[in-house]
């Protein structure tokens, strides 16, 4: 079978779609003018290497001959890795949400030449159910709309761009901040509403870490003292920790659990969660010295380092959902195999870890820790230290076993703010912990991204595989990159990260803000031209790069005294002040960076506040215009 135009891209996700008999494109102006000049819409396709259901899509429709001859007849077909191209991401995923109320990954949407998109999904099965039309009838059906009904086609492209106009952002509000103590105190009441105080988190089923919640209401207890912030928080965090959601095994927390008690995991792990779990955990250890809270954070770093690490200093993006076509088959258990691979052990180890003989998840086992051990320890009449002994002794034995199965793949590129979050992440592990190797892993990572991942310009570049870096960067990018930097001079106390982080702050505000509308915006001013720019600043699985822009500019206007920085920051809270305080789950990091922007001494040794020494050499090197 020859290879499409995929063979030759650095992206594991467009690689595995590489031998598809679909006729795949990357992207570009050259599909767009392709389509224009054969006359044809565009299907575009979104997804990622760890998403499982984009597997199962490709593999029940992209990889079927009959299926493939019709989107080489009817369509240009364009493949997009959404981690490497998050712009593209959010502006299809606005119209998908738009047409069907829903969003989701595999992303299916149609376009005109012009990218205009008029029609779209998600997942489309290969043939009719529940309610599903097959993916064969779907792409019937708008080629013939395309051919035939071209009013329909233009009709729906105008609703869309309605929407997008409707999103466009109007002028920024000025003056104080907006998102002060009694809002946030608000915030905090209204984020309360939601709380499970069986389970931890936030609504019902499926559940995600709320790391950007939780982050928020640290920072609102550290400050004004409300102990049920800290409470939900510190709960929350260890819910998931003796959940399935932890790989109890090796570390790391996976994407979200599908059911409310953090037991079933959606298996695939990401980088971007455990970066941020772990920078929240460690300052969850420094409010409240538990040592079960130590423990996971010392573990997910630990993971990260052992599995995630590339030889150069970059870290991976994810570890899929399956293995050997199965989601989760990697990481489950039977009783049998603990017995024969623990012995006497065998007893104890299962009690702890809630192993029975008909499974928690299609016959097998997921681990967790369904009760506190001195329970667990006395319903299975066993001595507590005698059962944590034997836990301890069976983690390095359930590895080694683990090791020797089919690994879930892998997804090896470099993402800049991905990394940038986990470079923050692991120094405040060192911080909190005091684990110089962790520094050492922190530190190499600093390296790596200034010299691959940043150009001599000042942008940040997005993605970086085999050698290559490839695609300027977006928002999050340049700023999380900053401010990881910012992290880093906080740590060493060399004056070149300092200066790294003034410049990427000044190409940040060259290239996205928008001082007309007091507003950042997610691409670069000179980036390709979209249907429309898009402008996302709630705090979804990451934080928005809005919000990372503002904590950014704050704490450099700290350090430097910079008056600009620190209005614009106030600008744009300002501006999304109404939007957090109605829905302030979705702007968890920016009601951080409020906490911020309220009080610049921290009451709390939790707080990642810079220390009087970094404050007095980024003084005096802004005094002495070294930048």
């Amino acid at each position: 079978m020859m290879a499409n135009h995929l063979a030759s891209e650095t992206s594991p996700y467009l690689r595995q779609h590489a031998g598809n008999p679909v006729e795949w494109d990357p992207g570009g102006d050259a599909a767009l003018e392709r389509a224009r000049r054969e006359g044809k819409p565009i299907l575009l396709s979104i997804g990622y290497a760890a998403c499982h259901w984009c597997h199962v899509m490709a593999h029940e429709s992209f990889e079927d001959q009959a299926t493939a001859a019709v989107m080489n007849e009817h369509f240009v077909n364009i493949k997009v890795d959404r981690e490497e191209r998050p712009d593209l991401d959010s502006v299809y995923m606005q119209a998908v949400q738009a047409m069907t109320g829903h969003g989701g990954w595999p992303m299916t949407v149609f376009l005109t030449p012009d990218g205009e998109p008029f029609f779209g999904g998600t997942y489309f099965p290969p043939t009719d159910r529940q309610g599903m039309p097959s993916f064969t009838r779907v792409l019937h059906a708008v080629s013939d709309s395309y051919r035939n009904r071209r009013d329909s086609v233009h009709a729906s492209v105008a609703s869309i761009r309605r929407i997008y106009d409707a999103m466009t952002p109007g002028t920024g509000v000025t003056g104080a901040v907006a998102l002060n103590e009694p809002a946030l105190e608000r915030a905090h009441r209204s984020i309360a509403t939601q709380y499970d105080a069986r389970f931890g988190g936030f609504g019902a089923a499926p559940k995600f870490p709320p790391t950007m919640q939780l982050d928020f209401l640290l920072r609102h207890w550290a400050r004004g003292g409300e102990t049920n912030a800290l409470e939900m928080a510190r709960d929350t965090f260890l819910h998931m920790a003796r959940g399935g959601i932890y790989d109890q095994i090796g570390g790391g927390f996976a994407r979200y659990s599908v059911d409310e008690r953090w037991l079933v995991p959606h298996f695939e792990k990401m980088l971007y969660d455990n970066a941020l779990l772990a920078r929240f955990g460690a300052h969850l250890f420094e409010a409240t010295k538990d040592q079960e809270v130590r423990r996971v954070v010392e573990e997910t770093v630990e993971w990260i380092a052992r599995e995630m690490t590339s030889r150069e200093g970059g870290f991976y993006s994810s570890l899929d959902a399956d293995s050997e076509g199965e989601e989760g088959r990697f990481y489950l258990w039977t009783p049998g195999e603990l017995d024969v691979l623990l012995g006497d052990d065998a007893p104890a180890v299962k009690a702890y870890y809630g192993v029975t003989e008909s499974g928690n998840f299609e016959g097998r086992n997921i681990l967790f820790i369904p009760a506190l051990a001195a329970t667990l320890a006395a319903r299975a009449d066993i001595p507590t230290e005698e059962m944590l002994d034997a836990v301890q002794r069976a983690r390095p034995t359930l590895y080694a076993a683990r090791a020797e199965r089919v690994w879930p793949g892998r997804d090896d590129k470099v993402l800049a703010s991905w990394n940038a979050h986990a470079l923050r992440g692991i120094l405040e592990a060192d911080r909190a912990l005091g684990r110089d190797d962790f520094a050492a892993l922190a530190m190499s990572n600093a390296e790596f991204l200034a010299r691959e991942m940043i150009r001599d310009d000042g942008r940040v570049m997005r993605t970086h595989k085999d050698g290559q870096t490839r695609i300027p960067g977006f928002l999050e990018d340049q700023a999380a990159v900053a401010r990881a930097m910012l992290a880093t001079f906080e740590h060493s106390l060399d004056v070149r990260w300092l200066e790294l982080a003034r410049r990427l702050a000044r190409v940040m505000n060259a290239e996205f803000w928008d001082d007309a509308t007091a507003t950042y915006y997610d691409t670069a001013a000179s980036a390709e031209k979209l249907v429309t720019r898009p402008h996302d600043a709630t705090d979804n699985a990451i934080p928005s790069g809005t919000s990372l822009a503002v904590e950014l500019l704050l704490r450099l206007a700290a350090y430097d005294g910079n008056e600009d920085y620190r209005d614009r920051a106030n600008r744009v809270m300002g501006s999304l002040a109404p939007l957090a305080e109605r829905y302030p789950s979705a702007f968890g990091h920016l009601l951080g960076a409020a906490e911020y922007a309220i009080t610049f001494a921290c009451h709390s040794d939790y707080c990642d506040m810079p220390s009087p020494r970094a404050l007095d050499i980024a003084r005096e090197t802004a005094s002495a215009g070294i930048d």
